[in-house]
């Protein structure tokens, strides 16, 4: 658990090594990251296991964490592409502009627990291929899948103190904010330390995304097409035991939608196996990741119940008998869920899916655009226009159409609006070279033997 003093030699590190890694051409920085690219390929399956140890996500989500992390490291190989500038020759007569794009400096990444390879492959990958050097602070909570990440890097002969790691919990994460030799910040976790990273680091003088949670909607339409809705709508409430941000948390059911959908989600849900991911191949939902948050998850599911909501399938005494002492939620299936509603208002971060109820689309879209948070949307429907006036009236950041859970690729920004996210330039895609660089301007004349001002000293 880092301190000031570790954070500083850290830091320092980047620092010194910022003055070669910058002027290194980025085709040969490009190269390290092919050698990378194919290390984490042959690591591949070691990397999904440690993620399910140490995370309790299930084999085959370990697997989609990893993939997509190494999906970003695909992305930064063409750097050399993505950092080419822009020229306009005699905005006057003879005179020539020119626009390049240079690193920050020393950059800093602070993870959290939920997604342990692909949140941090969010970050550094990019910055190194910009031409920053970077200080990697992974959750404390899953600590050894980010090791391996960088040992791996190592291994393809990044050079020394192009990045460095530290480990701690708000005196680390405190010192990196302030530490004066840092330029940028990027950031991923909840909403309120998501606002705390962003004020604090900005009122210090450096640039800073900061990605916050959510609490992302899901329309029903009558027409959808029924089998396809409760697949994605399974996946998108219960997959990693609900711990991510896009998380499908709440079931907007439209019309007469409701009378199929609830009963056919409530059925599987009853019946999804939880239990020890890296011990139980049959298992289909892991842990929770400790147990204070399994606590509040509880008490948040009490609070909907004494509020007035219905509790389809209550999984708050789930048993796993391998493990009696295991952070095991089940599935949770709330009905009749209001916006007055603790449960309506608060993300959750947990296998829980409300379920609200309305006779038409504008009422649901009017309902979503009242949420604080603005990451992500989804409507289920084989309307054309009423899949277009949804993506065009909701007021969030990423929209899925037939499609559970919008996470973008690598080449689109992950882009969170409101209270998900604090900043002007997203993670991911474009905008992340936007945001590991600055723009340059160079504005030239060159004259001639005979032409302007000639000074003699006498």
């Amino acid at each position: 658990m880092c301190g000031a003093d570790i954070v500083d030699a850290a830091v320092q590190s980047a620092r010194r090594a910022f003055e070669d890694w910058w002027q290194t051409p980025p085709v040969e920085r490009i190269r390290i990251l092919f050698r990378y690219k194919m290390l984490l390929e042959d690591h591949f399956e070691e990397l999904a296991k440690s993620v399910t140890q140490e995370h309790g996500k299930t084999l085959t989500e370990a697997r989609g964490d990893v993939r997509r992390g190494i999906e970003v490291v695909e992305y930064a190989c063409s750097i050399t592409e993505l950092l080419k500038g822009e020229v306009l020759e005699n905005i006057a007569r003879g005179i020539d502009c020119e626009m390049v794009r240079q690193p920050v400096g020393v950059c800093v990444g602070i993870c959290p627990y939920n997604f342990p390879a692909l949140v941090p492959m969010w970050m550094y990958p990019m910055a190194l291929a910009c031409g920053n050097t970077f200080v990697f602070k992974p959750s404390e909570k899953v600590p050894l899948t980010s090791i391996r990440l960088i040992e791996l890097l190592c291994e393809a002969r990044l050079p020394k103190g192009v990045l460095n790691i530290v480990h701690g919990g708000r005196e680390c994460v405190d010192a990196l904010l302030t530490h004066p030799e840092v330029n940028a910040i990027s950031f991923v976790g909840s909403s309120p330390v998501a606002k705390y990273i962003f004020e604090t680091g900005t009122q210090h003088g450096k640039r800073v995304q900061a990605a916050g949670g959510a609490k992302n909607f899901v329309v029903i339409m009558p027409d959808a097409d029924y089998e396809k809705s409760v697949e994605g709508m399974v996946d998108a409430a219960f997959g990693c035991a609900g711990q991510r941000c896009m998380a499908g948390s709440t079931a907007m059911a439209v019309g007469s939608a409701g009378e199929q959908f609830v009963p056919a989600i409530a059925e599987i849900a009853r019946n999804i196996r939880v239990g020890p991911t890296d011990r139980d191949p049959d298992a289909q939902m892991g842990a929770v990741i400790t147990q204070q948050h399994r606590e509040r998850v509880r008490g948040l599911i009490e609070t909907g119940a004494d509020e007035g909501a219905d509790v389809l399938v209550d999984g708050r005494n789930v048993k796993v008998d391998s493990q009696p002492n295991g952070f095991y939620l089940g599935p949770t299936l709330i009905d009749k869920v209001e916006t007055n509603m603790t449960i309506h208002n608060e993300e959750v971060f947990g296998p829980v899916l409300n379920v609200m109820r309305f006779d038409d689309l504008d009422t649901a879209i009017e309902t979503a655009n009242q949420c604080a948070f603005g990451n992500g949307c989804c409507i289920y429907t084989q309307s054309g226009k009423a899949a277009r006036e949804f993506r065009h009236r909701v007021k969030t950041g990423m929209i899925g159409i037939n499609v559970g859970v919008p996470a973008p690729l690598a080449y689109f920004p992950f882009s969170g609006w409101d209270y998900s996210f604090f900043g002007g330039l997203h993670i991911q895609g474009r905008e992340a070279v936007y945001f590991y660089t600055r723009a340059k301007v160079y504005t030239s004349r060159w004259f001639r033997p005979d032409e302007g001002y000639i000074w003699h000293k006498d």
